[in-house]
């Protein structure tokens, strides 16, 4: 075997990383004060196909240190996240700049069973509100019952805001604190619909 030769970036070609912006990064929303939101940019995010149960399932939640999250939940404990998704599907939401260490970990422990880890990070942007006015807003634009007693802390839905596909996770009970998962391609239209929705709300304390 050989050594490798050095790689030279030439001196005209920067050899930086190309500066990433995220979907909402001119978003300045003038909302009553009785929400706050706030954009979550470039979380690592990964979809895990898996059967549940099985021997890939059990190495994937020993690696992650809890089991998967069961039909409409998330766990939301630990650093690294997992959505409910659907019946052998998961997301699993981690700190930014995380999906390579965590794909290859994933990856080892699986070994030669049968499941995928793809990294969808760049999909997605997610959106943080909280507030006492967060139920009456969504409401607006959501048709699930999001009454005190149906939006437990863990809940997670895949549905419609505003005729665009979320990811609802209710982070605190009521709900007072959700995530909004949006495709970043739609991120741009929620925050718009979202600071029109809260006109009414104007002056509020």
């Amino acid at each position: 075997m050989t050594a490798d030769t050095p790689i030279h970036t030439p001196a005209h070609i920067p050899a930086h990383t190309p500066a990433r912006i995220s979907p909402l990064a001119d978003w300045d929303p003038r909302l009553p004060s009785g929400l706050d939101a706030r954009e979550l940019p470039f979380l690592t995010q990964l979809t895990l196909r898996v059967t549940p149960g099985g021997a890939a399932a059990t190495a994937v939640e020993g690696y992650l240190g809890y089991a998967l999250p069961g039909v409409g939940r998330a766990h939301l404990d630990a650093e690294v996240k997992t959505l409910w998704l659907g019946p052998d599907e998961w997301l699993l939401v981690g700190p930014a700049g995380r999906a390579g260490e965590l794909t290859a970990g994933l990856r080892s422990v699986i070994g030669e069973e049968f499941a995928t880890v793809t990294d969808t990070s760049a999909q997605r942007t997610v959106l943080a509100l909280s507030g006492p006015l967060l139920p009456e807003v969504l409401s607006q634009g959501c048709a699930l019952d999001l009454s005190p007693d149906k939006t437990d802390a863990g809940a997670c839905h895949t549905t419609l805001l505003a005729q665009a596909g979320v990811t609802l996770v209710v982070r605190e009970a009521g709900p007072r604190a959700v995530w909004l998962l949006v495709r970043s391609s739609f991120a741009g239209y929620l925050a718009a619909w979202l600071a029109d929705a809260c006109t009414e709300y104007a002056g509020v304390t």
